[in-house]
């Protein structure tokens, strides 16, 4: 088992935090010059554990070092990507984490305040998070002048209401800021003009619950966890028909055969490996030889044809028909589309619609090769990647497993013996 960083202590107290070595980073930084703390995250190589890998030392340093506005550190806890639930697991256990990371990230950055988004269906959460930083903030730990230096540092819960597309960083903007949560173009980025039109860093829970560790023990010792550009420990959230499902701290580079049957416990009796989507359920899916000899980091997955992703890894057994489990994907993208992007729009609308026929007994020979026109016309024509979450997994589903698709159009019937 891998070192434990995130997940090495559980602890809902202020005091127990702080027995466990906590603020002991903060305190550091506070020492620190902001520009050396962000040289420490850029050699720790922690990339963004959201889902799209961003290097987050490069992204604290596009901050402009000019501007007279305020800056702003963003904690994006909108985890609403299917088959992922690995933050909310870490606000459970770990709140303080998270606080103390965001002000270390508010210390780089020469911000004063942050702002935790939450998912709006995670109540408990977010009840636990505005507990926590009240106690912080009577403590000293939050607040003026922090550990006798000149840094203040506050922060503030906002509750999201349960829309998929506030996970994209400019619509949680948008939402934040009281608008409808529709994400916005781009330049001009959040560095530069993010909340409030002021400089912004967004990053997600884990990404910045693993700064504390870096500030305490060094960008180099972090760096040296891992695989190559893949650095540090991930989270992984594993569901599906496996004997232990839950979310699990494993290092970066973990063959997924490994992390299958030593931290999953292996595949549920009487269950067969058909497929696995190794990154949440906007992430390609992959057959079971391609994920058994696969490693579980950004490049040996983005080699294997699929992605990283959020870690949300969804397991597939062979009695599982992959048509049933697209419309279920492809329901999900479709009632969440904000509908400001034609091609997310109409294209998500038309994928489910076409689905739903070969489930229904309707589909004609030619409506896998419908699909894949409809997807291919969705990559990348739009302003968020929410209409390439939903075309990936199609492209791949009908690529890998298309005798099941032909099998519906020409018998009506599912391989797994269902109408």
């Amino acid at each position: 088992m891998a070192e434990q960083i995130l997940l090495k202590h559980k602890v809902v107290s202020l005091d127990g935090y702080k027995a466990s070595g906590g603020w002991t980073a903060l305190e550091k930084a506070t020492r620190m010059e902001p520009a050396a703390i962000i040289d420490e995250v850029k050699k720790s190589g922690l990339r963004g554990r959201g889902g799209a890998g961003f290097p987050a030392g490069l992204k604290w340093s596009f901050i402009p070092k000019d501007s007279a506005k305020e800056r702003y550190v963003v904690c994006n806890a909108d985890e609403g990507e299917p088959g992922t639930f690995k933050d909310r697991e870490l606000i459970r256990m770990n709140p303080y984490l998270l606080i103390e990371g965001m002000a270390i990230a508010g210390r780089a950055i020469g911000a004063k305040t942050g702002y935790i988004y939450v998912r709006g269906e995670f109540a408990r959460e977010a009840a636990l998070l505005e507990k926590c930083i009240g106690e912080a903030k009577v403590a000293g730990f939050l607040g003026e002048k922090l550990f006798g230096s000149g840094f203040s540092f506050d922060l503030h819960v906002h509750k999201g209401a349960g829309a998929y597309i506030c996970g994209e960083e400019t619509a949680l903007l948008e939402s934040i800021e009281g608008r409808r949560g529709q994400p916005r173009l781009k330049p001009p980025f959040p560095a530069v003009e993010g909340l409030f039109a002021c400089p912004t860093v967004i990053n997600n829970v884990e990404t910045l619950a693993a700064v504390p560790a870096i500030i305490e023990k060094g960008g180099a010792w972090y760096a040296g966890i891992g695989a190559g550009k893949s650095t540090g420990t991930k989270l992984f959230s594993i569901s599906g028909p496996v004997k232990k499902p839950g979310v699990y701290e494993a290092e970066l580079g973990i063959p997924f055969k490994t992390f299958l049957e030593e931290y999953a416990g292996g595949m549920a009796d009487g269950k067969k490996l058909k497929a696995v989507i190794p990154g949440g359920s906007s992430t390609p899916v992959l057959t079971a030889e391609e994920a058994m000899n696969a490693r579980l980091d950004y490049e040996s997955l983005a080699a294997a044809g699929s992605m990283l992703g959020s870690g949300g890894i969804i397991v597939i057994a062979e009695d599982t028909c992959m048509v049933d489990a697209l419309l279920v994907l492809a329901r999900f993208y479709h009632h969440e589309s904000c509908g400001q992007c034609t091609p997310c729009r109409e294209g998500t609308g038309w994928t489910e619609k076409v689905l739903r026929r070969f489930e229904e007994g309707g589909a004609g020979p030619g409506d896998a090769d419908l699909l894949l026109s409809i997807s291919n016309n969705m990559v990348g024509r739009t302003i968020c990647p929410l209409a390439d979450a939903l075309a990936m997994p199609v492209i791949s589903f009908i690529t890998k497993f298309r005798e099941e698709f032909d099998a519906h159009a020409a018998g009506n019937t599912c391989r797994m013996g269902r109408k």
